[in-house]
């Protein structure tokens, strides 16, 4: 397991991190013994930062973490959450009363990354004057030691970037082998400010994992299926072949600090932790990649 520096945090995370959406159930039902082992063999494999939110299961994801960390583990890792969920409004009221359920079902009384989930769903105005003022009271309170935004709108997530109001962005199927529109700006500009970053659905929402989202539509599946016929030089032996390649271009980047797997299957947990191993893809493998969709618009609009 490769460890890297979370930008000015300070903090020492793996460069790969336990995604809790699939923990919440949110593709497929979840047996709860099955929930507590995929945590505890994440922690025996080296990783150390685990990513949950509100939404995931509508609290589910939380509870189920919460409770596999019991016992003495909460202090192993890195804890980051989101506060409120889409469907309320990000007034100081809610993201309070949000952290504080959160805490209750994480079983913990702070949490090292608390995020704002999906901002380009909420008016920037808002976010500026109540969401972020009332973050910074609950680090005050010492409820959360550091701030974060998601966002796939990269230019939405610069704007927040250049406030200077948050130590770590995470954005999803934004740095993956079919659509890396998050190098032209977002990272660079994430370097430059010591921003940590966290990438997300690196595997395109189960696209280059074969298995896309029933959600995503027919467009999106055929733009996504010809982008990875250019692809067929990365491809594995085994079925599925395209998901060693699609980590390892997220795990070798040195200014991605997290990628995350979501999964909630053992097999799933111990084949993307052996991809963190610092090895990347070949350097003519890599540029040939870069050069296929540079001037290509983003796979997801």
């Amino acid at each position: 397991m490769e460890y890297t520096t979370f930008g000015r945090t300070g903090l020492r995370v793996s460069k790969l991190g336990l995604g809790g959406a699939p923990i919440g159930g949110d593709f497929r039902d979840i047996d709860e013994s099955e929930i507590e082992q995929v945590v505890h063999e994440s922690l025996e494999l080296g990783i150390n930062f685990i990513d949950t939110a509100p939404l995931y299961g509508m609290g589910k994801s939380e509870e189920r973490i919460g409770r596999a960390l019991a016992g003495g583990r909460r202090d192993k890792v890195v804890l980051a959450t989101k506060a409120v969920r889409y469907d309320f409004e990000y007034t100081c009221d809610n993201v309070l009363r949000s952290a504080e359920e959160s805490l209750k079902r994480l079983q913990t009384d702070y949490v090292d990354l608390m995020q704002l989930h999906d901002v380009e769903k909420q008016p920037y105005e808002l976010i500026i004057n109540e969401t972020i003022p009332a973050l910074l009271k609950l680090k005050e309170q010492g409820k959360i030691r550091f701030l974060g935004v998601t966002t796939r709108d990269l230019p939405l997530l610069k704007r927040y970037m250049e406030t200077n109001a948050f130590d770590a962005i995470q954005f999803y199927a934004r740095y993956m082998l079919l659509d890396y529109s998050a190098a032209n700006e977002i990272i660079p500009l994430a370097r430059e400010k010591n921003i940590a970053v966290i990438n997300g659905s690196v595997l395109g929402m189960g696209l280059i994992a074969e298995s896309p989202a029933k959600f995503l539509g027919e467009e999106i599946r055929a733009e996504a299926a010809q982008r990875m016929e250019k692809l067929a030089f990365l491809r594995r032996s085994e079925p599925k072949g395209l998901i060693e390649p699609g980590m390892r271009f997220s795990l070798q980047h040195p200014d991605i600090h997290v990628t995350l797997t979501g999964t909630a299957s053992s097999r799933s947990l111990r084949a993307n932790a052996s991809y963190c191993d610092g090895v990347g893809l070949a350097p003519e493998d890599h540029e040939r990649v870069l050069s296929l969709f540079a001037d290509t618009p983003s796979l997801f609009a």
